[in-house]
């Protein structure tokens, strides 16, 4: 089967440095299948990358390499990693941007810190073409993950907030904002009656058409996350809404 390697980066399309990430990894494997997820994670969020990686991850063939690149520590002491657990594998810094996936995957994590198959570096500024494309290439030739540097143990350094359950009160918070300024929060999908925001009550709708114009409501939305939209305008502009405000989700009693 043909090999994917899937990214995930902060570097937008401008300055042609996914392309370079590219042209190294097809140089090694002229087969590789690449997927762009997101290059326009917002710059420096590593808590963003590794929720848009949580959230797609799984929907990859079995074997599928990500190469996520969300890295303000870029030539630091940080360390650059190639990581298995089940049947994926991750490359790129350990700065926690792969612990929500990892976390959700559970099993058993083989965490090796990057020493071999790199490119030879005039500089330490970009680590997405120098180190983690050159890896990931050969990792998808079938090179032993081991065979790329020492074995390491994992430390996960993200923490994923969990809602707080009271009664039949679920409380939570908005942590991300998608493109159309819908409000992801930290509420997992499921089988709620009511919801609260800003002291309101707010529907709870099966689909965006579902809800009159101008009047906020809770869905069940693409992140397997409950998420507060505005139908056909984004809520996060027109509510003025900010991360982190709070949500309440309500199940029968």
């Amino acid at each position: 089967m043909q090999a994917v390697i899937a990214l995930i980066t902060d570097f937008g399309t401008k300055d042609g440095f996914v392309g370079a990430m590219k042209g190294v990894m097809l140089s090694i494997n002229p087969q590789l299948q690449i997927v762009d997820i997101t290059h326009h994670v917002e710059p420096f969020n590593v808590f963003e990358g590794a929720l848009l990686l949580k959230a797609h991850y799984k929907y990859f063939p079995k074997g599928t390499i990500f190469v996520c690149v969300v890295d303000p520590g870029v030539g630091s002491s940080r360390k650059p990693l190639a990581v298995r657990c089940g049947s994926y594998t991750f490359v790129g810094p350990h700065n926690g941007i792969f612990d929500l996936a990892l976390r959700e995957m559970g099993g058993d994590v083989l965490a090796y810190q990057i020493e071999n198959y790199t490119l030879k570096r005039v500089n330490e500024t970009f680590h997405g073409r120098d180190i983690f494309a050159p890896v990931a290439a050969h990792l998808s030739l079938g090179l032993p993950i081991e065979e790329v540097g020492k074995r390491i143990t994992y430390t996960f350094l993200l923490q994923w907030e969990e809602p707080v359950v009271c009664g039949n009160q679920v409380r939570g918070k908005i942590v991300y904002f998608d493109r159309f300024g819908n409000c992801i929060t930290n509420v997992p999908c499921g089988a709620y009656t009511e919801a609260e925001f800003r002291g309101k009550k707010v529907r709870i709708v099966s689909h965006f058409l579902e809800q009159k114009e101008n009047e906020p409501a809770f869905l069940c939305g693409s992140f397997g996350l409950m998420e507060l939209f505005l139908p056909m305008d984004s809520a996060k502009d027109r509510l003025k809404i900010r991360l982190g405000e709070e949500v309440v989700l309500l199940t029968k009693s």
